[in-house]
C-alpha cells in the first residue's frame, strides 16, 4: 500500500471517529427526540465508513490511525464547555456543523496532499466529505 493511501485512510478514520465521540457526547445533551436519532443513524454511517477504511488498512498490513486519550478529552471538553449556558438543539447543531467543516477541510488537505492515492482510498474519502456535506445540511435546520 502506497504512503499516500494510508495517509488518506488513516484521516478518514481520524475524522470518522472524532465525529463518533462528537455524537455521542452531544447526543448525551440533547432533549429533541428527532434530533436525537439523526445523530444515531449518522453515528451508524460514521462506524461504517472507519470500519471499511480500517478493513483496507488491516488487508494491506498497514498501520490504523488510533486516537490519544488527550485528543477524547480536548473534544469532549471544547463540547462541555461550549455547551454549559446553552444546550439548545440550535447551539448542538452550530457545533456539530462547526465540527464537520473542519473535518471537511481536513480531508480535503489530506487528498490534496496524497495526490498519488489509489482511487479506492479517494472513493472512501469522497463519501466521507459528501456525507457530512449533507449532515450539515440537515442540521441546518435546527439554526
Amino acid at each position: 500500500m502506497k504512503k499516500d493511501d494510508r495517509e488518506i485512510l488513516k484521516e478518514v478514520q481520524k475524522n470518522s471517529q472524532m465525529a463518533v465521540k462528537a455524537i455521542d457526547t452531544i447526543t448525551e445533551k440533547t432533549c429533541d427526540e428527532i434530533m436525537r436519532y439523526e445523530l444515531v443513524k449518522e453515528r451508524r454511517k460514521y462506524t461504517d465508513i472507519y470500519n471499511r477504511a480500517e478493513e483496507r488498512l488491516l488487508q494491506n498490513k498497514a498501520e490504523e490511525y488510533h486516537a490519544s486519550a488527550i485528543e477524547d478529552v480536548i473534544l469532549k471538553g471544547a463540547i462541555n464547555v461550549n455547551t454549559a449556558l446553552n444546550c439548545s438543539s440550535s447551539k448542538l447543531a452550530e457545533l456539530m456543523i462547526q465540527g464537520r467543516n473542519r473535518g471537511i477541510t481536513n480531508m480535503w488537505k489530506a487528498m490534496n496532499h496524497n495526490e498519488s492515492a489509489t482511487e479506492t482510498s479517494l472513493e472512501i474519502a469522497k463519501e466521507l466529505i459528501d456525507f457530512e456535506e449533507k449532515c450539515i445540511e440537515q442540521l441546518k435546520h435546527y439554526l
